[in-house]
């Protein structure tokens, strides 16, 4: 891991941009951090549309989970923002759009090869970026992920041990092959689902979290579309974390 940057904000957050080979990415601590006092970390998904054009969203999360003494760290999506183009990934948004505009229904084709090559790349990306933030002597686990393209987070909530508990994020089209994965899950669970998002299957999200095999996992729905996620169901997932990574 290399820092290409930083800088403290105002309320005492240290914010880093790094690399790990060619993957970009951005490690905020809180003030309270030290080698002495390592602070737990979550780790911040995002859809595939680029950190530049995702950062104030993501900076406003990691904000409030450093509010609450939590290093909170992300990296740049395979094919997304100043990494090389994925052509298949561009194909599968492209016939996706496509379906949509027709008003057609977006086939199992379509959501396989867009989502299963970007899980397949991602969550080893991920796990690599969590070997080097947690030799880093102010971060420290448990470890959390939070939102994100949920196919990621259930692919990461399966085959990684040191995530103990996640907040996904019931927003993107899920592939039928990971509903077998979700119920290998068993790490306790928030899931957070916008009723009217207009691109959403409503019923496969919740025949995901029905699939999930987690002991303790909550279904936190609200009235919106995929943008309107009410503060009260941002505030109930970060008293989640607190509760399951300190």
């Amino acid at each position: 891991m290399h820092f290409t940057s930083e800088q403290r904000l105002d309320d005492g957050v240290l914010e880093r941009a790094f690399t790990l080979g060619e993957i970009p990415g951005i490690l905020w601590t809180p003030a309270s951090a030290s080698a002495s006092a390592p602070a737990p970390l979550i780790l911040l998904g995002h859809p595939p549309l680029g950190l530049h054009k995702m950062y104030s969203r993501l900076a406003e999360r990691a904000r409030h989970a450093t509010a609450d003494g939590f290093a909170a760290a992300t990296i740049e999506l395979p094919g997304s923002g100043d990494r090389p183009r994925w052509a298949a990934a561009d194909q599968a948004r492209a016939d996706l759009r496509r379906a949509m505009a027709a008003g057609e229904p977006v086939g199992d084709e379509i959501v396989d090869a867009l989502v299963l090559p970007l899980v397949e790349r991602a969550v080893p990306e991920w796990q690599a970026a969590l070997d080097a933030l947690l030799v880093l002597p102010e971060v420290g686990g448990p470890v959390g992920y939070s939102g994100g393209v949920i196919s990621i987070g259930t692919r990461l909530a399966v085959v990684e041990p040191r995530i103990s508990a996640a907040v996904l994020f019931a927003g993107s089209l899920v592939p039928r092959a990971m509903f077998e994965e979700a119920r290998r899950v068993t790490i306790p669970l928030h899931v957070l689902l916008q009723w009217d998002d207009e691109g959403n299957d409503r019923q496969a999200a919740l025949d995901l979290f029905d699939a999930f095999g987690s002991r303790e996992k909550t279904l936190h729905a609200n009235m919106g579309g995929h943008t309107g996620v009410p503060q009260f169901a941002g505030d109930a997932a970060a008293r989640f974390f607190t509760r399951h990574l300190k």
